[in-house]
């Protein structure tokens, strides 16, 4: 296996590219995956013994661990596939009338958004957008925005927890507790929260909240979560149907029963959590808190040598930066196909040598929306991300391939 070395770990990365994307897919260390590799063996020595006596208590072990990292009971939290997984889980379980509306930002998730629309379809429900700017000043234009969409109708909040396009980090407290006193629920979109910035989910008090494990805490692919306030867990079921339905066992809720088991599956991502969460905590001498605050100042250095280098404004304040951020690319505009624009210069960047998304602004779903009007001229942002195995040099030479690119268009 070809590594790359940063922070004492090996990453199995390819080191003719300078991998400035953690944010999309993640990059498990050599250790981690080794673990998983173990797990694998031992469910194939004896899958019935594993997978039908052994893997519950397995898998309450792996949640006790992931449960004391983001601030949460552990019977509150289910493994579920990925942030996209416990978005759909929870509109899928819902309930919705004709006239209620589902609030969103123009800043969310694409996947995230097509499932609100799906639910919204379903029941004859409204999706409404609350138009963030971008670029912002300060994170209460972000607040300002969204409450300013809330009607009697709202009946639940999709909010990014980090924004994908954007590379922001919302002021999540201030919009749930703000949602929460107008009585509407929130559904936070973690998928980029858990190991970019801390978390209390307990504190958050948010009803719903799905997060990545294999993002920036560096499991393997497929480990995520979704947490489940106490008093909204009877309205929630997994999106296959199990034994766990009809079950007549009286110790543990349905809610654990149900999510515990929805048929066979890998399970081996999910149980190498725990090995995901110290490895990166021996990546720094502060532990989990240095990580998290090395990632984040590697991602503000690389915004800022890009923006000047560029000659661009910062199209955020350093508030509202985690481990990513999006940098606009100058002279750069397109109208209706900005994921062709995109495609084309991220192309171009990979053929340098580069892994680095290029995102359309507005995003390519609202344009075609019809808000704003089809036609409306966009920006292209490089987005760039920061994790233990980035050094400053590559977003160095970034800089001087995006010049070359943008001047050869």
């Amino acid at each position: 296996m070809t590594r790359v070395l940063g922070a004492g770990l090996a990453w199995g990365l390819d080191p003719s590219v300078a991998f400035l994307n953690h944010g999309s897919f993640g990059a498990c260390p050599v250790a981690v995956l080794e673990a998983q590799a173990r797990w694998r063996e031992r469910m194939e020595a004896e899958p019935v013994r594993f997978l039908a006596r052994d893997l519950e208590g397995l898998l309450a072990g792996a949640r006790t661990e992931l449960a004391g990292f983001v601030g949460a009971v552990p019977d509150d939290i289910a493994f579920v596939a990925n942030a996209t997984a416990g978005v759909n889980t929870v509109l899928r379980s819902l309930h919705f009338a004709p006239g209620d509306e589902l609030l969103v930002t123009d800043h969310a998730y694409n996947a995230s958004v097509n499932a609100l629309r799906f639910a919204a379809a379903a029941s004859g429900a409204r999706v409404v957008v609350a138009r963030i700017p971008f670029p912002l000043e300060d994170p209460v234009q972000a607040v300002e925005a969204l409450l300013q969409a809330v009607t009697a109708r709202t009946r639940l909040a999709l909010l990014d927890h980090v924004t994908s396009p954007t590379a922001l980090v919302l002021p999540i407290e201030d919009l749930v507790r703000e949602l929460a006193r107008l009585g509407v629920d929130a559904l936070v979109d973690g998928a980029h929260g858990p190991g970019m910035v801390p978390l209390d989910l307990d504190a958050l008090g948010a009803a719903y909240y799905t997060g990545n494990c294999h993002k920036w805490c560096c499991a393997p692919k497929g480990s995520a979560f979704l947490h489940v306030r106490r008093d909204r867990q009877a309205l929630v079921r997994p999106l296959a149907i199990s034994h766990g339905a009809n079950s007549t066992r009286t110790d543990a809720s349905r809610f654990r029963l149900e999510f515990d088991w929805t048929g066979t599956d890998d399970p081996t991502a999910w149980l190498c959590v725990p090995d995901a969460l110290r490895s990166l905590s021996g990546a720094d001498p502060g532990g989990w808190p240095g990580v998290m605050a090395a990632n984040r100042r590697l991602a503000l250095e690389a915004r800022d040598l890009l923006a000047e280098a560029l000659g661009v404004e910062r199209a955020a304040p350093a508030s509202m930066i985690g481990a990513m951020a999006s940098v606009r690319l100058p002279g750069t505009s397109w109208v209706d196909g900005g994921a062709t624009a995109a495609e084309s210069l991220h192309d171009a960047l990979r053929d340098r040598g580069f892994e680095a998304p290029v995102i359309a602004w507005p995003p390519p779903w609202l344009i075609a929306s019809g808000q704003p009007a089809a036609g409306t001229p966009g920006d292209l942002y490089v987005r760039v991300s920061a994790q233990r195995y980035n050094r400053i040099e590559q977003y160095e030479a970034l800089a001087v391939a995006l010049r070359a690119v943008l001047a050869a268009r």
